[in-house]
């Protein structure tokens, strides 16, 4: 079945799915950071004392997402959505009342439970549990949420900095969730039944078997997986959190880098709905160990990168790495552990890459305060992406077999 077809044939349900990833937006780094000058001097904070918040806030929600994710095995998504997105509605005006730094680590973690944890899990565990076949194409389109937000929140917002407050914007972002709650609510009037309330459309994954998230942690399989999960959330986060000093150390203009930013979305577009096709095809099994070959270039080539041309280059490239990961991930949690508890399972990845999140910034930037650019911490960064390819590509060689596919 082909895109449009597909899209025609299930609009409601991929709508749905776009509009929770896209209300993610509000608990992601690249939407907070936009704010990252205001916060630091209306709190009094130096650069460091913010990252430290930021990393601590962020690193207790992925601790929670382990829990918190589990809500997906047992609540419909419309039932669930609504508690989370009103819980990020709430977390936004608190930043915009909050004066207390301490209380700033509480609101950060809610941010980023409720935005990136949660919401991100929601559209995930949603696509992968309505669709079988076409998987691949349905977290395809409903991860454009992503791409949508972070290619037009952060323009929007930037030039509202210019006629309101910070806080005001926080304010306008807690009305815009409370707005979708309701298109929501109404594109799920039917909503599909999970997998995990109608055993007759479960999926079982290898061995013929439903794993439980305490048997998946104590499969080998699951760690040979994790810094392909940890990887692309940690230096991808840190490479947008970081692109100031990198435009300063290489002395490009921050405007004009920034300004590659629409290419490098393209790239990622393009490459999700590629790879949703591919999934779809082929299997995630053939996808999975190209994964991380991407991320590796383009920090190679950024690292050596010496004009804004060749930062496009290295950007263009990310962009593919990232619409692989946007389905690839995903689809393998299902595919190999099965559906009946993939709420759980899924829980413990969006950990990880919440955690990701949190420590890619902190590494870098201690680094970074060590002497060692960002620039110089490129090569060994893609070294990691090559090293989390391989384990990778064992994992799958080793268990592929056990889905007696």
């Amino acid at each position: 079945m082909g895109y449009l077809r597909f899209l025609r044939a299930n609009w409601l349900f991929l709508l749905a799915g776009f509009l929770l990833t896209f209300t993610s937006s509000y608990g992601q780094t690249y939407f907070i950071s936009l704010f990252a000058g205001q916060i630091k001097a209306d709190f009094a904070l130096t650069d460091g004392a913010w990252g430290g918040i930021y990393t601590l806030g962020t690193t207790l929600s992925a601790i929670a997402m382990v829990w918190a994710g589990v809500l997906t095995d047992r609540f419909r998504v419309r039932v669930l959505a609504l508690g989370v997105m009103v819980a990020l509605a709430a977390a936004c005006i608190a930043m915009a009342v909050n004066t207390s730094w301490i209380i700033l680590i509480a609101v950060v973690f809610a941010l980023r439970l409720t935005g990136q944890g949660m919401m991100s899990q929601l559209g995930a565990v949603a696509m992968v549990r309505w669709f079988e076949a076409t998987r691949g194409k349905a977290l395809s389109l409903s991860s454009m949420g992503f791409a949508a937000g972070q290619a037009i929140l952060p323009v929007i917002f930037v030039g509202l900095f210019a006629v309101a407050s910070w806080r005001s914007l926080w304010v306008l972002a807690a009305g815009l969730v409370l707005i979708t709650i309701p298109i929501i609510l109404i594109l799920l009037r039917q909503e599909r039944t999970p997998q995990s309330m109608a055993d007759e459309a479960q999926i079982a994954g290898m061995y013929g078997r439903h794993w439980s998230r305490g048997e998946m942690l104590r499969s080998g399989l699951f760690f040979l997986m994790i810094p392909m999960i940890v990887g692309p959330a940690a230096w991808g986060t840190a490479l947008f959190f970081q692109q100031v000093h990198l435009t300063e150390v290489k002395g490009w203009s921050l405007v004009a880098y920034v300004a590659l930013m629409p290419v490098y979305t393209v790239a990622s577009v393009v490459t999700t709905f590629a790879s949703g096709w591919a999934i779809d095809r082929f299997g995630v099994s053939r996808i999975i160990p190209f994964q991380m070959l991407p991320f590796a270039l383009s920090f190679a080539v950024l690292a050596f990168a010496d004009t804004i041309f060749m930062a496009g280059v290295g950007l263009v490239i990310f962009g593919v790495g990232q619409g692989l990961q946007a389905t690839g991930a995903s689809v393998f949690w299902a595919e190999y552990y099965g559906t009946r508890h993939i709420g759980a399972i899924k829980s413990v990845a969006a950990a990880l890459m919440v955690f990701g999140s949190a420590i890619g910034p902190g590494i870098t930037g201690v680094l970074i305060d060590l002497g060692i650019d960002f620039p110089d911490q490129m090569l060994p960064i893609a070294v990691f992406y090559l090293a989390a390819a391989g384990l990778a590509t064992l994992g799958i060689v080793r268990y592929l077999p056990t889905l007696g596919r």
